[in-house]
C-alpha cells in the first residue's frame, strides 16, 4: 500500500506563467543572494538536499525561534532532541518497515523514475493509494499510460521502500536507520520524561532532522530527501475533552476546508470534537497569521476517510496558498494511542500510566510541521514585485536582517556607522535583532539589496550626522525615509520590529 495521494498534491506543478515566473524569481534570489542553494554544488548536486547560506540560515533560525517560542514557551511543552539515527525494532513497531513505501515506476525509454500512484492521480484523476501493486500495474497496462516527458510507455510499477538504512558497527552488525519523521524519539522517550514529570496532559517537542529517499524530490525545499520538522506529541487522557485555555481562542474563527470553505468558530467546532483539540487547531492557525499569512492564504483542510492515515480518528492539513497552488505545511493528527500501544509490544515495556485510579495508555494530538516549506511558502507569498523593484515583505522580526547600516560615504562616514552598529547590538537583550553593515556601491544599489533581501529598515549616515547626531531611517515597504535622532534610534526600532507602532504612525521631532 502507497502513501495516500491527498487532494493537495497538486502542489509546486507551477500551473500559471505567474507562478512559474515567482519561482524562478524565489530561486534566483536565493542563490544570488545567499539564501540557500543545491548540497554540493562544487560537484554534482544530488536531488532533495540543499544547503542553507547565511540568509536561509538566519531566516530558518528565526522561524525556529519563533516556533519555540509559540510553542513551548508558551504552552510550557519539554523540548528533547532526539537521535537521528534508530534502530530497526523503532520502525517495526511503528509500521515504517512495512508500510512506508511508494510504488516506483520507470519510463522503458528514458529511464525517468515516477512515483506510480502519484502518476496515475495527475493522468487519469483516480486514486490508487488503497490499492495493492497487482492492480496499479493493471490499470498501468489497461490504460497504456505513457512517460510524460517522452511519450513511451511505462515498464512494470514495484514498490520501493523510503527508508534510509544505516549499518552501524565495525562490522556493520547493527541494522538502524536514519529517522523518517522526528516524533519517534519522542515516543520512545516517553516513558522516561514521564517518569521525571508525571502528568497528563504532556506535551513533548522538537525541532530537528528527519530522512526520506523520495523517489523524486522536486521544486526546490518543497519535498526534500533530507528536511527539518517541528513536532509536538501532546499525551492526554482520552476521555479529557476540556482544555484550562479555551476561553482564549473560543471566539475565534476557524478556516476549516472540506470540499469547500466552512469557516466555524471554535466554540461550535469544540461541540463537536471537544475543546482540546479545537485549542490546537486555532493556535496553530494563529501561528501563520502572526508570520504574516492572511486569511485568503491559510485553511485547514480536512482529511477524506481515504487521504487520513490509518491510525488517526481525526486529521486535519494546516495548507497555504502560495503561486504554486496550496501546500501542506503542518499535519494535525488525533492518533489516539496507536504509538505507545505498538511500541509497547514490540519493547515488551509496559507504557500505561495511572491517573486518578484509571490505568491506560494515553492518546497522543499531533502537531507535525515542515520548517523547511513554512520557509519557501513564507518566501513565495512574501515576494512583491513593482516595476524594477523586488523586494521580501517579511514582517520585522522574522526577516534575516532588521537593519542594514548604510555610510553615505565610506571614507567620511564608516567610523561613525561602526559606532552606530555596536550601539545596535544592544537590541539583542530586547529582541531578536539582526543588523549588517553595507559599504560599497551607490546608495541606490544598497538600498535594493537590502530590500531584495527583506530587510525591514535602512540606517543611512551622512554629513547631518557628523553635525547633529541624527540618521536617515527608511522604511522598506514604502522607500520613505525619517530622520532620527541617534539618542532615540534603538527605541524606536525595538517599537517598530515588534509592531508596537507601525511606519506611517511614527512622529519625529
Amino acid at each position: 500500500m502507497a502513501r495516500k495521494v491527498k487532494k493537495s498534491e497538486e502542489e509546486g506543478e507551477l500551473k500559471t506563467e505567474e507562478g512559474k515566473q515567482i519561482f524562478e524569481q524565489v530561486l534566483r534570489i536565493a542563490k544570488q543572494r545567499g539564501f540557500f542553494v543545491p548540497a554540493c554544488m562544487l560537484y554534482e548536486p544530488i536531488a532533495g538536499f540543499f544547503d542553507y547560506l547565511h540568509l536561509g540560515t538566519l531566516l530558518k533560525q528565526k522561524l525556529e525561534w519563533f516556533w519555540r517560542k509559540y510553542w513551548i514557551k508558551q504552552e510550557g511543552f519539554y523540548e528533547i532532541s532526539g537521535c537521528v539515527v534508530m534502530k530497526e525494532p523503532v520502525f517495526l513497531a511503528s509500521g515504517h518497515l512495512k508500510n512506508f513505501n511508494d510504488p516506483l515506476v520507470q519510463c522503458k525509454s528514458c529511464k525517468t523514475l515516477y512515483r506510480a500512484d502519484k502518476l496515475i492521480h495527475d493522468l487519469l484523476q483516480i486514486d490508487v493509494s488503497e490499492k495493492d501493486l497487482a492492480s496499479i500495474n493493471e490499470l498501468i497496462r489497461k490504460k497504456q499510460l505513457k512517460c510524460p516527458k517522452c511519450n513511451s510507455l511505462l515498464g512494470e510499477a514495484r514498490l520501493f521502500n523510503l527508508m534510509l538504512q544505516v549499518n552501524v558497527g565495525p562490522l556493520n552488525q547493527e541494522t538502524c536507520y536514519l529517522r523518517p519523521e522526528t516524533c519517534q524519539s519522542i515516543f520512545v522517550d516517553f516513558a522516561q520524561l514521564y517518569y521525571i514529570k508525571p502528568r497528563l496532559p504532556l506535551g513533548i517537542a522538537q525541532i530537528g532532522k528527519a530522512f526520506r529517499n523520495e523517489i523524486s524530490p522536486r521544486n526546490a525545499l518543497l519535498r526534500l530527501r533530507e528536511f527539518t520538522q517541528a513536532e509536538i506529541e501532546i499525551f492526554f487522557d482520552p476521555e479529557q475533552r476540556e482544555h484550562e485555555k479555551f476561553n482564549s481562542i473560543k471566539d475565534k474563527t476557524l478556516l476549516l476546508w472540506e470540499d469547500s470553505l466552512k469557516p466555524i468558530k471554535a466554540v461550535d467546532l469544540a461541540k463537536e470534537i471537544g475543546q482540546f483539540i479545537t485549542y490546537y487547531l486555532a493556535r496553530t492557525q494563529e501561528f501563520f497569521f502572526q508570520l504574516g499569512f492572511t486569511e485568503q492564504e491559510i485553511r485547514l483542510r480536512k482529511l477524506s476517510q481515504n487521504e487520513k492515515p490509518f491510525y488517526a480518528t481525526y486529521a486535519w492539513d494546516l495548507e497555504l496558498k502560495t503561486p504554486l497552488g496550496w501546500i501542506e505545511v503542518v499535519a494535525l493528527h488525533y492518533r489516539s494511542n496507536y504509538d505507545l500501544l505498538s511500541h509497547s509490544k514490540q519493547s515488551k515495556k509496559d507504557l500505561t500510566v495511572h491517573v486518578n485510579g484509571k490505568k491506560f495508555i494515553p492518546h497522543v494530538f499531533e502537531i507535525s510541521q515542515g520548517i523547511d516549506r513554512t520557509l519557501f511558502c513564507l518566501m513565495l507569498t512574501q515576494l512583491k514585485q513593482k516595476e524594477n523593484w523586488t523586494y521580501f515583505n517579511f514582517k520585522p522580526w522574522i526577516a534575516p536582517y532588521q537593519v542594514a547600516i548604510l555610510p553615505l560615504l565610506k571614507r567620511d562616514h564608516a567610523i561613525k556607522a561602526r559606532e552606530i552598529f555596536e550601539q545596535l547590538t544592544e537590541l539583542n537583550e530586547f529582541i531578536e535583532f539582526n543588523a549588517y553593515l553595507d559599504e560599497t556601491g551607490s546608495i541606490g544599489k544598497r538600498y535594493a539589496r537590502a530590500d531584495e533581501i527583506g530587510v525591514p529598515f535602512c540606517i543611512t549616515i551622512d554629513q547631518e550626522t557628523l553635525t547633529n547626531q541624527t540618521v536617515t531611517l527608511r522604511e522598506r515597504n514604502s522607500g520613505e525615509q525619517k530622520r532620527i535622532k541617534l539618542i532615540k534610534l534603538n527605541q524606536i526600532l525595538i517599537e517598530l520590529i515588534k509592531g508596537k507602532i507601525k511606519w506611517q504612525e511614527l512622529k519625529v521631532d
